[in-house]
């Protein structure tokens, strides 16, 4: 329990001794998802891990203000066509109709997999204030100019000036300044194609657009999460996490856009994610490599033979740091779930245990003490989970050998058997975020309505688009699994069969 707290900070590529700004006191920004479709598992491993990092926080005593935002404007794709607006187009909604869809549907997956809310949820639409304020004070220190209406941020004046863009990335100056102007992909008001829009002059057809003192037009995406993290946390605060895909250009063209507007860097540790795979390679839809929460709580996919619950997931989730690829197959999913229910037993026998006394300090009493302060010593290493968890089962092993008589309660005392319930129930469902799906009563159901909450939607959806071969399928496959649904004037309702 004496360790320090370790992570590692992609700005400096190195493990740092974490250092509040604010004795006492945490700040933590994390990208949080473009709400133009439902959310993917990928998204949920980023925001697992991040859920780690925040109970891990507030287990150490610390006060955290964590901001995770909602981007509902403004996230171009490659191509320039904006994803909210292409998808408002293929589902015939209001762009705030569209994320608001997205939103509950994001929040119904979050809350199933038992990750906490953030402390503040701010939304992009809701602070074009702050980023025009942000944009204003860009182009005032020189770092930015003006094109028909639209704003650039002025990448390779700013790199000179400072000597910092590309820090977090690993790009270069020479390597911007050797690109060409004919890589500028249609964008030809550009000075250069490293240059990257803060404010965008919105073309007639466009429904998202807001007065500025440049044109009736939107912010740039990367533009959203530099001006809500100085809004809600300072000019510069603790931590800024996000997936490793965001590393560049988001992240980088933040620390740009905080240096042009505030001359100082936002974050003073960034702290990345990395990618889910399945099958050992990327997801993609293009090739049916893919697979969504729904279809993984239902079964319902080629890829994998069975259904698995949320909680499985999570505790998949925990075997791989949060910094290292994790490859999401059929058979590890099937070892996860044994080890996930192999902890519960434990967990739930432990808390029935009691000891009968007289224990003696001995060698098994300084390996059970040994293995409780080697739980914080991985934690403290980085939010170390999978090693963390692998001291959790040597626990485990402890725990069933005093229940059948292998291990003996005169070699443990009562001080040290306190200790262990005490600390292995935190870590598993306060730290590691676990909840009993086995044990009888509230938490089952809870976890059990809020997933039925989830499907019912999704089948209500496809009705109402008239597809009526996936409303189909969904009921059969719950019937499979003895969840029966019955449709009635008063809405869905459904039973264990």
């Amino acid at each position: 329990m004496a360790s320090k707290l370790h992570i590692y900070n992609s700005l400096t590529r190195k493990k740092e001794e974490f250092v509040p700004q604010h004795e006492g006191h945490v700040g933590m920004y994390v990208c949080g998802p473009t709400v133009y479709n439902d959310v993917h598992l990928g998204n949920c491993r980023t925001f697992m891990g991040f859920d780690i990092m925040f109970r891990w926080f507030k287990f150490l005593g610390y006060k955290v203000r964590y901001v995770r935002n909602i981007t509902d404007v403004g996230h171009l794709l490659d191509d320039g066509e904006d994803r909210i607006l292409k998808a408002t187009r293929l589902e015939k909604l209001e762009p705030m109709e569209l994320v608001q869809k997205y939103t509950i549907g994001f929040h119904d997956i979050m809350r199933i997999l038992n990750t906490l809310p953030p402390s503040i949820e701010p939304r992009a639409t809701q602070h074009i204030i702050e980023q025009i304020e942000m944009v204003q004070a860009i182009l005032d220190n020189g770092y930015a100019y003006v094109k028909n209406g639209s704003v650039y941020f002025d990448t390779l004046k700013f790199a000179k000036d400072k000597g910092v863009y590309g820090q977090l990335s690993g790009r270069v100056i020479e390597d911007l300044i050797a690109e060409s102007r004919d890589d500028l992909k249609n964008q030809d008001e550009k000075n250069h194609p490293a240059d990257f829009a803060i404010w965008m002059k919105a073309s007639p057809e466009h429904l998202q657009h807001w007065n500025s003192p440049w044109s009736v037009g939107f912010p740039g995406w990367h533009l959203e999460c530099s001006a809500m993290s100085t809004k809600y946390l300072g000019q510069t605060f603790d931590i800024h996490g996000g997936g490793n895909d965001l590393k560049f250009p988001h992240h980088e063209n933040e620390i740009a856009q905080n240096y042009g507007a505030c001359g100082c860097t936002p974050a003073r540790y960034w702290l990345h994610s990395n990618m889910l795979l399945m099958n050992g390679r990327k997801m993609s839809k293009s090739d049916g490599n893919t697979i969504t929460p729904p279809q993984l709580f239902t079964g319902d996919s080629p890829h994998v033979s069975k259904a698995y619950s949320p909680m499985v997931l999570r505790f998949f989730s925990l075997q791989a740091h949060y910094a290292s690829p994790l490859d999401i197959t059929d058979d590890a999913l099937a070892a996860a779930e044994k080890g996930y229910k192999r902890l519960m037993e434990a967990t739930r026998t432990l808390a029935g245990l009691k000891h009968p006394g007289n224990g003696n300090a001995s060698a098994l009493d300084k390996e059970i003490l040994d293995l409780l302060d080697g739980l914080y010593d991985e934690m403290n290493d980085d939010f170390n989970t999978p090693k963390a968890l692998a001291k959790m089962f040597e626990l485990v092993t402890k725990i069933n050998g005093l229940k059948d008589g292998h291990l003996s309660w005169n070699d443990v005392t009562e001080e040290t058997f306190a200790k262990m319930q005490e600390t292995v129930k935190a870590f598993v469902f306060d730290v590691f975020g676990l909840l009993d799906e086995m044990e009888s009563g509230g938490r089952e159901f809870k976890v059990m309505d809020g997933l039925m909450e989830l499907i019912i939607e999704l089948r209500q959806n496809a009705r109402q688009n008239k597809d009526w071969p996936t409303a189909d399928k969904i009921r059969d496959k719950l019937n499979e699994v003895n969840v029966v649904i019955k449709d009635g004037k008063d809405g869905t309702e459904w039973t264990l069969g």
